[in-house]
């Protein structure tokens, strides 16, 4: 059995990994012309059956590196005012595991093969019933299965599902990092928080590791090449509607131009972000809508169900659907049932899911964007 998978993010990557130790061959095709293309390395919550999955779908002699790369989370959620001032709570403390997206991406894609410069154009089945996926830069890969790993603006759903199509919310966010230092040691209890004022949203969140990456790879599994980078915060400001930044203004400028007289400690966060690695961003989502007929292509993460990022569950939800699709394949390769019914058994699960993971998502976007569209 052969597998080709459509977009090298966590989710896809994850279920190459997954697939690759049980012995199942799959291929990832990737549209970015190589995979450092763009920045994709900013902190994520994962809940536990996010945490889980990812474990699962990785070596077990990666498990101890990485338990030293990721940090436990637990913050009250707080409202704060500029100034630091508690006004209010957002509701119950959360909790999960923090974990780095571009260190996390760089430990899925060791060992693995990824196609760049591959940018799926559309696909055919077969009479035999396998698939061949067309690509605008390479020839045609033929598998038993297609997944589409591809993101809000997933080729592979255009093709499977056109009637499925990302909804804007609205909503723009600024979103950056920057080194933590002591200089931020009296910023901890906003980790976690919504600070709000002059009708914007300011989080943040600490990214610390037990151990630096690139050492911790070195020191546990000298195969694995990690990122060189240190302990930071990630912050992310959300704009009232129509507030993008005019073009002559950078992502930094943009948020320091609604802070004024805040906090110092706040406004020198932002100055001293790594200007690189700072960006406008949009909310969209994606709703799974009406199942589509079985068959040898598939859909997985953001290509199907795209939430909110003040949800929290998006990655631990495409993490999620890669160890269930392994699953669910290691089982068709075994002989256990056939190909297309383990297919459907994935899909039949991941809708429901999904479907509530997008849910949960939109209902808290209010919170810190009253005025998003929320269908």
């Amino acid at each position: 059995m052969r597998i080709s998978v459509a977009g090298a993010g966590l989710g896809g990557l994850a279920l190459a990994q997954g697939l690759r130790g049980a012995g199942i061959e799959a291929d990832v095709f990737e549209r970015d012309p190589g995979i450092g293309a763009r920045f994709q390395g900013y902190r994520l919550v994962l809940n536990p059956t996010g945490f889980q999955a990812v474990r699962d779908c990785l070596p077990t002699r990666w498990h101890p590196l990485l338990d030293e790369i990721v940090m436990d989370a637990s913050a009250e959620q707080l409202i704060l005012d500029p100034q630091l001032n508690e006004i209010g709570r957002l509701g119950t403390g959360r909790t999960g595991i923090v974990v780095d997206r571009q260190v996390l991406r760089h430990l899925l894609l060791t060992n693995l093969t990824v196609h760049t410069d591959a940018a799926l154009t559309g696909y055919d089945v077969q009479a035999d019933g396998k698939v061949q996926a067309h690509f605008a830069h390479r020839e045609a890969a033929t598998s038993d299965l297609l997944v589409g790993a591809d993101g809000v603006t997933s080729a592979v759903r255009g093709v499977l599902s056109p009637q499925t199509t990302p909804m804007d919310t609205g909503v723009r966010f600024v979103i950056g990092r920057t080194p933590l230092t002591d200089e931020f040691a009296g910023l901890s209890k906003a980790y976690g928080s919504k600070i709000t004022g002059d009708g914007v949203s300011l989080l943040l969140g600490a990214m610390r590791f037990p151990t630096p990456p690139k050492q911790a790879a070195e020191q546990l599994a000298p195969e694995v090449t990690l990122p060189d980078i240190g302990d930071y915060v990630r912050w992310a400001m959300i704009l009232p509607p129509n507030g993008s930044p005019t073009a002559d203004l950078t992502a930094q400028d943009a948020v320091l131009s609604r802070m004024e007289g805040w906090h110092p400690e706040l406004r020198a966060l932002i100055e001293q972000a790594d200007p690189d690695n700072s960006t406008l961003l949009s909310i969209r989502v994606v709703k799974p809508g009406q199942r589509w007929a079985s068959g040898p292509v598939t859909l997985l993460g953001d290509a199907i169900h795209a939430t909110s990022p003040t949800g929290g569950n998006g990655a631990s939800t495409a993490l999620r659907d890669a160890d269930l699709l392994r699953r669910c394949l290691i089982e068709a390769g075994e002989g256990r049932q056939d190909l297309l019914s383990a297919v459907d058994d994935y899909e039949r699960q991941m809708f429901e899911y999904g479907a509530d993971a997008v849910r949960s998502s939109l209902e808290k976007l209010p919170a810190f964007a009253p005025e998003a569209k929320l269908s």
